[in-house]
């Protein structure tokens, strides 16, 4: 067997396979373990003591490569005085502007449907910090015993690590470190590592080629432009520094031709063997929505035929994905591309587990549809609402969309991107705190200049702020702009307006730019 001892069948026997919790289960389970059990607040006190860019923002090249990237040496060290957990377990790193997340979630499945025990390293978080890491076959958050009695055994550690670096360790990368050692403890036969910045100087990329089983980066854009080297061929480079020596790189894409180049001379440049997820080999397709469990889910065809570098193949039909979108079927693909990696080293994974992995997959925010009671908790019973932080896929249907963005996003593409895709009536723009702070929130009348900048480009019309708003119900070929203080108030401005516009036809409120905003939304079912 050409798959490394760390992941081998010995160690699959000894982990029976347990069922895993199915996808509408899941969203109730999720709200309830994220509810229910409390929080580990002497860790998260720790932690936020510690710098926290995700809430301070990511200074300028700070993802770099460069004399200006953060310093993968601090983190090193830390590692090395906790004993190098990192190269107790075999990993998948997965890097990318979008479809990360969802990519690393697929992946996990497949893998704990074919019985192994998997730790899952993600982020932001939607509910709990807790749900960042999951261990074991079960995919449940770490439990907040399992995280207190790791964070005590090690705290010592993490003092003197502290005081050495003059507190300039930061709190992903203590959390990351704190991740790693629990994979170690806990003895996973593989871990799938979701990369939090870039992916050359992330806290994560102390993985080395003999650790590592395969890479994975899904897509390159302009997100975190500033920290990344200010072009989107300085982030191609920073995310492809996770490819290392001799290890195969799934490539999600499809990239522009220069990007695509960039990251496959660095393959070329570590002998790396590349699948690409886009190439003409790889077919998927959407037959259609059903209704399973009373919640939508989209009917998909997923063939996958490479010959390049190394043989893949799996043809399966009529795969039901939870998470709706073509960009969610890609990323399906994706992940379905790196267990065919896997297999190909040795690790036995069957056609079977990787349907009941895709099959089984659902993330909080992501495609989710609120039910009755929750919108009625909102206060608009009836409405029909969608939570997305990235993009949606509802092809018929007229939309108005609540919007909240972080700073470092790509404001301008992303009003495009929903004014030339979509029926909508309305585009209500407000503000969410980006990790508990406003350092990072992009402002509602900056996202305004955006949305009327971009619907000029293409020649859309529009009524936004500063207009006669008692025409809105006469023009209803023009789509409504407006800022609102708060998500709440936006919610309620979308569904008014979709009372009156959409009429009969059927209609959708859409929250999405940011998983904050959702997370943000989320909680408050739940207060």
């Amino acid at each position: 067997m050409r798959f490394l001892p760390l992941l081998n069948q010995t160690s699959k026997r000894n982990h029976p396979k347990k069922p895993i919790i199915h996808s509408l289960t899941m969203a109730r389970f999720l709200f309830s373990k994220y509810t229910e059990e409390p929080e580990p607040k002497e860790f998260i006190d720790y932690l936020d003591s510690l710098k926290n860019y995700e809430k301070l923002g990511v200074p300028k090249d700070a993802g770099t490569d460069s004399d200006d990237g953060l310093d993968l040496g601090r983190m090193r060290r830390l590692m090395d005085r906790l004993g190098n957990p990192q190269s107790k377990f075999k990993a998948v790193h997965v890097a990318g502007t979008k479809g990360k997340g969802s990519t690393a979630a697929y992946l996990s499945n497949i893998l704990r449907a074919e019985g192994y025990s998997v730790g899952c390293y993600t982020s932001p978080h939607m509910m709990s910090i807790r749900e960042r890491i999951s261990l074991g076959q079960s995919g449940n958050p770490v439990s907040t015993k399992t995280l207190n009695k790791l964070f005590h055994m090690i705290k010592p550690k993490l003092d003197e690590a502290i005081q050495l670096e003059n507190g300039s360790l930061t709190h992903f990368e203590v959390l990351t470190a704190t991740a790693f050692t629990l994979m170690a403890e806990e003895k996973v036969d593989i871990a799938v590592i979701e990369a939090g910045l870039g992916g050359a100087r992330d806290a994560t990329n102390i993985l080395c080629s003999s650790e590592l089983a395969a890479s994975v980066i899904t897509t390159i854009g302009e997100e975190h432009l500033a920290a990344l080297g200010g072009s989107l061929e300085s982030i191609a480079v920073a995310k492809s520094g996770i490819i290392k020596y001799g290890r195969p790189v799934v490539l999600g894409g499809p990239f522009l031709s220069h990007v695509d180049r960039i990251l496959r001379d660095k393959a070329s440049v570590m002998c790396s063997p590349v699948v690409s997820a886009s190439d003409a080999g790889i077919r998927t397709s959407i037959k259609g929505l059903i209704i399973l469990d009373g919640r939508p889910c989209q009917l998909s065809d997923i063939m996958i035929q490479v010959e390049r570098d190394f043989p893949l193949f799996i043809e399966l039909s009529d795969v039901k994905l939870r998470m709706l979108g073509r960009h969610q079927l890609h990323n399906a693909s994706s992940a379905a591309c790196v267990a065919l990696c896997l297999r190909d080293q040795g690790c036995r994974i069957s056609d079977r587990s990787i349907r009941a992995g895709l099959e089984n997959t659902f993330l909080l925010g992501r495609s989710q549809f609120l039910s009755s009671k929750e919108t009625e908790v909102l206060g608009l019973p009836g409405a029909t609402i969608l939570l997305d932080g990235v993009r949606m896929a509802f092809p018929d249907a007229r939309v108005a969309l609540v919007v909240a963005m972080a700073s470092d996003k790509d404001h301008l593409a992303f009003a495009r991107e929903f004014l030339s895709g979509l029926q909508l009536e309305a585009v209500f723009l407000t503000e969410a705190d980006i990790a508990g702070g406003k350092s990072r929130t992009t402002s509602a009348s900056l996202l305004m200049d955006c949305w009327i900048q971009a619907s000029e480009e293409l020649g859309i019309n529009t009524l936004h702020d500063g207009m006669e708003k008692n025409r809105e119900l006469l023009e209803e070929n023009k789509i409504i702009l407006a800022t609102e203080k708060s998500p709440e108030v936006a919610m309620r401005a979308a569904n008014e307006t979709l009372r009156r516009r959409a009429g009969n036809r059927s209609s959708v409120i859409v929250v999405t730019g940011s998983l904050h905003i959702v997370s943000l939304l989320l909680a408050s079912l739940h207060r």
